[in-house]
């Protein structure tokens, strides 16, 4: 099948005025009109001497209506393609152009100061503040056009690379950060603050029910173990009975007297685990070997590649549906956080000098990267395909002004040959 056609570098703009085309034909027509009127006035002038102001007017006319011809087409090409002086004046004069448009986007927009002063009086964290704070249901063209965008965005891009790039850099970031003190730090903060005894209660109660559930087993075990005399005498019934008992009655009273000898050894373990993984060279080692492995496994590569897919559709369902995502418990979150960052007078004021000097940095840091791009996208664009789409852009208006040069042009004549006929 053949390939459709490529298009212009600029035809994904279309800034062109509908009528353009019709306001060509009408000034060209026009212009036509009053050479015929002069030829035709011509004839009878000596016949009537009224027909001497309607080709005084008609003469004027086409000078007005030419010379604006003239100037309209100079600006985008040399009239009757003759190589006149100062003609065809956008296409040899592109690059300036493109030069004088980035010039003019970093002294009004990029220097660091000139954005400063343009950001004093915009106020980014009341206007964070109020579209947080936007109702369910409301229309916001904001939030859900932003929200398109970011749904259609992880939906266009490769699912497969985005993910191993995702992964790559989770377990780039892994493999260079040092867990065992981490995980040292965050158990040794949980034992002091109490946070370890839910874990704690809930594992004595895990080991409960696997007691219950595997009586049968422990005592088929004791059976097996126990010798013939044992057997004989019945006495491994009671000696499984007795285990059974036991480990039941441990159970129970680790759950309910904190400071029972075993817990108290247990958390003492806990404690040492802490300190061993944050001070022991042997421990860290140990742990970071164990990491790398995990990392290296197959089934942990499957995992992260799992869980990557599912928060990209659950960010994507978010995406797609902006205000079930702000009825929830996020939603009332983000209106909390719109809720300060309008009425904070503090916070505001900090976040939006925040915003301020972040923005400025970069135009100090940016501003002349974007204006070299400016320019040389400019120099790189065709001539003939820049000088179409300005034409094409205020085409309309510049036959106005071939038609206002007729009119004009025939007026001032007729006005004149009044005055020489007094």
């Amino acid at each position: 099948m053949t390939p459709p056609p490529r298009q212009p570098a600029l035809s994904r703009f279309n800034p062109a005025q509908p009528g353009a085309t019709g306001m060509k034909v009408a000034a060209t027509g026009l212009l036509l009109l009053m050479a015929a009127v002069f030829l035709v006035s011509r004839q009878f002038e000596a016949a009537y001497s009224w027909v001497g102001y309607v080709k005084a007017f008609a003469e004027a006319a086409m000078v007005g209506g030419l010379a604006d011809w003239f100037a309209v087409t100079a600006l985008f090409r040399h009239p009757l393609g003759l190589p006149i002086p100062h003609t065809a004046i956008i296409p040899r004069n592109k690059d300036r152009i493109g030069e004088a448009l980035a010039n003019f986007l970093k002294e009004n927009f990029l220097i660091a100061p000139v954005v400063a002063r343009r950001m004093r009086n915009i106020d980014l964290a009341g206007a964070a503040g109020r579209f947080l704070q936007a109702p369910q249901g409301e229309e916001n063209r904001i939030r859900q056009g932003a929200s398109r965008l970011i749904a259609d965005l992880f939906e266009s891009l490769d699912q497969e690379r985005l993910g191993g790039l995702v992964k790559a850099a989770i377990s780039a970031r892994v493999r260079k950060m040092e867990m065992s003190p981490l995980l040292g730090h965050a158990l040794a903060s949980a034992i002091n603050e109490d946070r370890h005894v839910p874990m704690l209660e809930a594992a004595i109660r895990w080991t409960a029910r696997a007691l219950d559930a595997n009586e049968g087993l422990i005592r088929d075990m004791v059976h097996k173990r126990a010798n013939w005399v044992l057997k004989l005498a019945g006495l491994d019934a009671k000696l499984a009975d007795a285990i059974v008992d036991g480990l039941r009655k441990l159970s129970a009273d680790m759950h309910t007297d904190p400071a029972h000898p075993v817990r108290i050894k247990i958390e003492e373990a806990l404690a040492q685990l802490a300190n061993d993984l944050q001070t022991k060279p042997e421990t860290r080692a140990r742990v970071e070997a164990i990491k790398l492995e995990l990392l290296d496994n197959r089934s942990v590569s499957l995992w992260l590649d799992t869980l990557w897919e599912r928060g990209r559709e659950a960010m994507i369902r978010a995406a797609r549906n902006p205000d079930a995502a702000m009825a929830g418990k996020l939603g009332e979150v983000l209106q909390s956080m719109g809720h300060s960052l309008e009425q904070d007078a503090r916070l505001k004021s900090a976040i939006n000098m925040f915003a301020r000097r972040a923005v400025s940095g970069m135009a100090a840091s940016y501003g002349g990267s974007i204006v070299k791009l400016v320019s040389e996208t400019v120099r790189r664009w065709d001539a003939q395909t820049i000088t179409n789409r300005l034409e094409t852009t205020v085409g309309r208006d510049l036959q106005y002004i071939r038609i206002n040069g007729t009119l004009v042009g025939g007026l001032v004549g007729l006005a004149l040959h009044a005055v020489d006929a007094i």
